[in-house]
């Protein structure tokens, strides 16, 4: 029995809500089927005997159970449904492409179903989100020296003020600050953990954090003001080394991160997080040795307010760190996913 499970009425409560914030903790094995599923499957729920629990998908496996085609408990959360991968790899391959309503229709898809799933994964509209990365396209053109006006038509704007005001819009700063101005490119990553938002400059990758954390709004408020910089959706090629080494990393096939980062905090809190990094993969650090090995013994408490505004989550590794008492505490995307990362990274740690 895993003791670091809800109890049982509280999963089984949750399972019968579809409740989608133990999505990940627990899964849920039917003894009479022999599959197991995700607390959120929509499939008719059976009864309380007939059902066990389990903290991953691989004790279910192990246990003899296969997983749900229903719900797709081995799939990434947060990853792209089949019906839109398609059109997400058009997009991918040709970031200037315009498509209209009767277009998607055409490929088989409906607008509203489309919308909806941008809305709800990136907060833009189907078509904003083409705007986005038109926008993306015009404002490295520009910052390398391209003109602005020639940059507005390449985007499929008619007009140079309709372009200027899309253009502060999205980022903040109008056109012509461009070469002054930084630009962070955002995009979501599905991980067996639930989708992460990832972040970049040309400099690096500046953040990494699960959706649902709750301090993600403050964090996102802080990158911008200290790195004076604007935000929009699009692909950049340190987020592609991200997704790849991240996929590496949950598969047990890579221990430490070949990645520029872009460290955005105070000097004290830059000093806390590169110590951060000094922890081996596989194994852990109280607070209070962390702070010793910075010098400052008696600034446990800001130690670990500081490990809190790491907004470089897995690649600055603050949940190997741990309390004095071997006890999980404070992290902020929740103690089931410290556990979850500390448990892979002990699995694949050579002997």
């Amino acid at each position: 029995m895993n003791h670091n499970l809800p109890h049982q009425d509280t999963m089984y409560d949750a399972f019968l809500r579809r409740d989608s914030t133990y999505d990940g903790i627990f899964f849920v094995a039917v003894r009479t089927t022999g599959i197991f599923c995700r607390p959120v499957c929509p499939a008719r729920k059976p009864k309380r005997e007939n059902i066990e629990f389990y903290g991953s998908s691989r004790d279910a496996l192990h246990a003899g159970y296969r997983p749900c085609k229903i719900c797709r408990p081995m799939a990434c959360r947060g990853e792209a449904p089949d019906w839109l991968r398609p059109l997400l790899a058009e997009v991918d391959a040709s970031p200037d492409i315009r498509l209209k309503d009767a277009d998607l229709r055409a490929r088989g898809l409906d607008p509203n179903r489309v919308r909806r799933w941008f809305r709800r994964h990136h907060g833009l509209t189907f078509q904003g989100y083409l705007r986005a990365l038109r926008i993306g396209q015009a404002f490295g053109r520009i910052r390398h020296g391209g003109k602005v006006i020639d940059a507005a038509f390449d985007a499929g704007y008619e007009s140079l003020s309709g372009f200027t005001e899309s253009f502060k819009k999205l980022t903040s700063f109008s056109p012509n600050q461009s070469p002054r101005q930084r630009l962070i490119t955002v995009t979501r990553l599905p991980t067996p953990l639930g989708p992460m938002l990832a972040g970049a400059t040309d400099e690096g990758v500046c953040l990494l954090e699960f959706v649902d954390r709750r301090m993600l709004e403050t964090q996102l408020a802080r990158l911008t003001r200290r790195l004076r910089a604007g935000w929009l959706p699009g692909a950049h090629r340190h987020l592609d080394m991200l997704r790849s080494q991240l996929d590496e990393y949950f598969a047990g096939a890579r221990t430490t991160f070949t990645l520029p980062l872009v460290l955005a905090g105070t000097p004290f809190q830059e000093s806390v997080w590169r110590e951060l990094r000094s922890i081996p993969y596989g194994e852990t650090r109280s607070y209070q040795a962390q702070a010793e090995r910075l010098g400052r013994p008696a600034a446990v408490r800001a130690v670990a307010r500081a490990n809190g505004d790491n907004c470089l989550a897995i690649l600055i590794p603050c949940h190997r760190v741990i309390g004095k008492n071997g006890q999980l505490t404070g992290y902020g995307g929740g103690l089931w996913r410290k556990r979850h990362l500390l448990n892979l990274e002990q699995e694949h740690t050579p002997a």
